[in-house]
């Protein structure tokens, strides 16, 4: 089964040549419009639903609006998490479905089960917002408009009216997001003595203005023969003249609102705020449309604003954050890894050979390997990512594998005195059978990496994939180009192959293992024992920590603080920050954290820090928690690009109070853990309220509803809900006019207290007459997972202490032990996704090596030589051990992805060994004396891939350059496993491949009498009788 093409493609070369030609055009095409992506696009349905309730408290959004949601969507087919998060008047609910669901199913599903609990939700919610979250959302360039000349108002309206409009127009922008800065709208500040005087209520003024100060729509007339449209206009053009709107009294009285209060062209109340260098700022962040290209479009943004920063002389657009530059640095890195590892394992093929023109040849299977591999990438819509850019480095020594077995086997049939066509013609039908069962072998170990489930099956499907796409096309160069150039370019050195003493020592070594092959094969199985062993000694992570260059630093201070409080402290702390030498900017953006909800009192900074400097960027941000720590009434914590930390636990059950007890004694034992820093859980504290209960006997006698007292005060303090707000037209757009108290009016409860409320008798009654006013506290937020309370238990990992070993001293704590009855603690984040990455990679590894013996017995006809073949598997592990413990690296995912490799090419050296034997049986050399020969003619090609593929793996081993830490841990684990399977297969395999013989023959004896003869075998017996 020799499937020898070379021979066709030797005598006619023009087809082959067209072939490459064809597939290298597409590939250099193909290779120029891939786009250039951080992450794969991964499709995994998302859907959040919004729904927001002015002034309304956790406790009761959770009650009358979460929980209703949750119950709501739980029904719907294909949920497999709910995740609510509640803070003060937001109730935010995002619902994973499992990854068959199609996403746009899913969002109609989602909103067709809260239009039907629409009727029992809250009257004064507004409207729900129900919309899909792209994984790929995040923003990837970020710039701040500074204009001394302008106000707060008009800098927002250009970033919301001229860069937003600009900047959507740019191919491949799916969102602009303003960042700080402020809306504008009218306020009617209301006096509330006057209030009293006038016997008029907050509310009474805000229904008027709504319902005097509006256009509307008319009808249709026909006067004088001809169709006109009838409107309504009741807009007041000026400020002046709404000052001068006429607001109706009790009694048939009126007067004008400007007597009532302050009528003021102003911007809403800030909860956001946005500074660099301690300076206020307007920011927007843009981010990338599903399948675009981060490069492409960060370069078309970057136009469009020099285009805008050029109309607009008087704005000062500045760039202040992107993480563009590293997916960059990522591909220039990975490139230039790539261009080294190929020069590197050229230079292999030239110390051993020592022939140029074989060298010449040999290098030319890389690129014909790996551009056309880019056509393959475009075909299945990948793009140049993290995932994919490794697994076209890792496969940079492997490519030229094949081509080094092919010209090592022509040169030695050419140092037998053959020309170089017929030595290229009989190597190639020689060594075909191993070169496609090494190329097959690496396949079948691969491609099951792409159909992993769950979220890791979807980052890794590139990965697979591009990996079987290199080798299939390295496949076809080894068999049609390389024996073609070979035949007619190579020419004879007239170089004498002599045996050296290593040769003749290692001759020597493999007839003593063949002979005491019993002794040998124990002696292999205990090594692959202790290897297994000390597996579990090494300690396991999840991802490397990575130095990007740019690390988020999320801030929250004490419950019932206000937005001045937090802005005072985030400039306080980022004028500290700011400077270290090594720190390049600190954007403030205040009001929220990335990733959960917006709060007055939390705040992200985005620390940019210099390219050249001295520290990693862990080593840095512990520097900055140590100096941090001492500033009071403040607590911190790092977060990584997605808005998680490094480490989470969930507690989770459905009694709220016996979760928040579990919580705090595992936070403050955890605390005590060395290898976490700054353990902080979402058990906030409380925050303090005013609260309004009314005196249902008194209240019911007057007829005063509880809405009618939460209107009272809502209205008075914040203003109505936005779908209640009169609107001002201003040109092309209307503003907002919120009726409110005067803001100091707020600070005095017996003000409050004394606000009117309108009663069955259309008169109206202070708010003391009807209800009791208690200072008491509540919860701040609120969290809850499978519609169960949740509090999430987050820390950053001291530099770079494992993942796993932190997760499981968490775990050993008597907190974690002993919890109450109903209370349970899950792996959240990094640490979920670590568990189920590795046990997708260890069902991937057990069905590639499924799927290896299966080829291996079609390509070798034969059960138990295959075993021969993948007895050199695990005399890999012990060197990736040994590797892996010198360099100082735990276990972590690149490490796993570095074992799948191994397993896919540590087989081409049995491989090879074992063809050839079988050949030389098959010709009637004693077994014995063809697994010597077989170990002394294909030593030296085992030990030139091996070293080649050592070299195109040592660059991305040094990692020095940006995204070297993922790759490195994986090189290192190949080189360790490849040189330990080299040195050991060299030994161990020919005495497995003869007692694997020995047992062939056995099992031959004691059952072939039960076997009948086959057509063939008839003849071949007749003259025996």
């Amino acid at each position: 089964m020799n499937l020898n093409i070379s021979a066709w493609s030797i005598r006619r070369p023009v087809p082959s040549l067209v072939l490459f030609m064809v597939v290298m055009t597409l590939g250099i095409l193909s290779f120029q419009s891939l786009p250039v992506t951080r992450f794969p696009n991964i499709d995994i349905p998302v859907i959040q639903a919004q729904i927001l309730q002015a002034g309304a408290a956790p406790a009761e959004l959770e009650t009358q609006v979460t929980k209703k949601v949750e119950d709501a969507i739980a029904g719907i087919n294909g949920v497999k998490h709910i995740t609510s998060t509640i803070t003060e008047g937001v109730s935010q609910t995002m619902v994973e479905f499992r990854l068959e669901v199609n996403v746009d199913r899913a969002l109609n599903d989602v909103k067709d089960a809260i239009s039907r609990i629409r009727s029992d939700l809250p009257r004064t919610i507004e409207e729900p917002i129900v919309q899909r979250i792209e994984i790929e959302g995040l923003p990837i360039v970020t710039y701040a408009a500074e204009a001394p000349a302008m106000t707060p108002e008009q800098l927002s309206w250009f970033v919301d009216d001229v860069a937003k409009r600009k900047l959507q127009g740019v191919k491949g922008v799916s969102a602009v997001d303003r960042i700080g800065g402020v809306k504008r709208e009218i306020r009617i500040a209301l006096d509330p003595d006057r209030l009293l005087a006038y016997g008029i209520t907050a509310g009474d003024v805000n229904r008027q203005v709504r319902a005097t100060n509006v256009d509307l729509a008319g009808g249709r007339g026909e006067i004088a023969g001809r169709e006109q449209a009838i409107r309504t206009l009741a807009g007041k053009d000026t400020v002046a003249a709404l000052a001068n709107t006429s607001i109706v009294l009790p009694g048939n009285r009126s007067v004008r609102l400007s007597e009532l209060g302050q009528v003021i062209d102003t911007v809403e109340e800030p909860r956001t705020f946005a500074t660099l260098a301690g300076r206020p700022v307007v920011a927007f962040a843009i981010s990338r449309a599903k399948g675009a290209s981060d490069t492409t479009v960060a370069a078309d943004v970057a136009k469009a604003v020099e285009a805008l920063d050029a109309e607009h002389p008087d704005i000062n657009l500045v760039r202040i954050d992107n993480t563009v530059d590293y997916t960059v640095g990522v591909y220039h890195s990975t490139m230039k890894t790539l261009l080294e590892g190929a020069v590197l394992a050229i230079v292999v093929v030239l110390v051993f050979l020592r022939d140029m023109r074989a060298t010449v040849i040999a290098a030319i299977a890389l690129p014909l390997s790996i551009i056309p591999a880019f056509w393959a990438m475009e075909v299945m819509g990948f793009s140049l990512n993290l995932v994919s850019l490794l697994a076209i480095t890792i496969v940079t020594g492997i490519l030229v594998d094949d081509a080094i077995v092919e010209i090592e086997n022509i040169v030695r049939h050419m140092r037998m005195g053959k020309s170089a066509w017929r030595a290229s013609l009989e190597a190639a039908d020689e060594i075909g059978l191993a070169v496609i069962a090494i190329t097959m072998t690496i396949i079948a170990v691969f491609v099951p990496v792409s159909f992993m489930g769950g979220i890791a099956g979807q980052y890794f499907k590139q990965f697979g994939l591009v990996v079987a796409f290199a080798v299939f096309f390295s496949l076809l160069v080894a068999r049609l180009v390389t024996p073609l150039l070979a035949a007619y370019f190579m020419r004879n050195t007239h170089h004498e192959e002599k045996e050296g003493r290593l040769l003749r020592a290692y001759t020597r070594l493999v007839g003593w293992s063949v002979r005491h092959r019993i002794v040998t094969v124990v002696l292999g199985l205990v090594i692959f024992a202790g290897s297994i062993g000390s597996f579990f000694l090494l300690p396991s992570g999840f991802l490397p920590p990575e130095d990007s260059g740019r690390t988020l630093l999320a801030m929250e201070l004490p419950p019932g603080s206000r937005v001045a409080d937090t802005e005072r402290v985030t400039s306080l702390v980022a004028e500290r920050i700011a400077k270290r030498d090594d720190v390049a900017s600190v954007f403030v953006s205040g009001g929220g954290i990335l990733g959960a909800g917006n709060e007055a009192r939390q705040a992200t900074l985005i620390i940019n820090l210099k390219k050249q400097r001295k520290l990693h960027q862990s080593v840095i941000q512990e520097q900055i928690g140590r100096s941090l720590a001492e500033v009071p009434d403040m607590r911190f914590w790092f977060m990584q690009e997605n808005g998680q930390r490094q480490f989470q636990l969930v507690v989770s059950g459905r009694d709220g109070d016996a979760v928040n007890e579990a919580a705090a004694k595992l936070t403050s034992e955890a605390k005590r853990v060395p290898t976490l820093m700054n353990v902080v859980s979402t058990a906030e504290l409380d925050r303090p309220e005013l609260r309004v209960s009314p005196r249902a006997d008194v209240a019911a006698e007057l007829g005063v509803s509880t809405e009618a007292i939460s209107e009272a005060v809502r209205i008075a303090t914040i203003g109505d809900v936005g779908a209640n707000l009169a609107k001002f037209d201003v040109g092309d757009r209307q503003v907002p006019i919120r009726v409110q108290l005067v803001e100091k009016a707020r600070t005095d409860a017996s003000t409050i207290e004394q606000l009117k409320v309108a009663t069955g008798g259309s008169k109206a009654v202070p708010l003391t007459t009807v209800a009791n006013f208690t200072f008491a506290q509540g919860p701040t937020s609120i969290s809850r997972y499978d519609r169960e309370r949740r509090i999430m238990l987050g820390a950053d990992l001291v530099g770079s202490a494992p993942l796993g070993d932190a997760m499981n001293a968490v775990l050993a704590l008597p907190a974690a032990k002993n919890l109450p009855e109903g209370v349970s603690i899950k792996q959240f984040g990094d640490a979920e996704v670590m568990v189920e990455v590795f046990e997708s990679f260890g069902q991937a590894m057990g069905a590639g090596l499924m799927m290896v013996f299966a080829v291996l017995v079609l390509l070798f006809a034969s059960f138990l030589q295959p075993i021969t073949i993948l007895f050199s598997l695990p005399l890999s592990i012990g060197g990736a051990i040994v590797a892996l413990a010198i360099t100082k690296n735990p276990i972590s995912l690149p490490v796993v992805i570095g074992i799948l490799m191994l397993m896919g090419i540590v087989t081409k050296n049995a491989i090879m060994l074992v063809d050839f034997a079988v050949e030389e049986i098959k010709r009637g050399v004693p077994r014995i004396d063809a697994i010597v020969d077989a170990g002394r003619k294909r030593a030296r090609p085992i030990v030139m891939t091996t070293i080649a593929m050592v070299g195109g793996m040592l660059p991305s081993a040094l990692a020095l350059e940006s995204g070297g830490e993922f790759r490195a841990p994986m090189a290192i684990a190949v080189i360790g496993g490849l040189i330990s399977s080299t040195v050991l297969s060299l030994v161990f395999v020919p005495a497995v491949f003869i007692l694997m013989d020995d047992i062939a023959g056995f099992v031959w004896r004691l059952f072939g009498r039960f076997v009948g003869p086959g057509e063939e075998s008839e003849p071949l017996r007749a003259p025996a009788e």
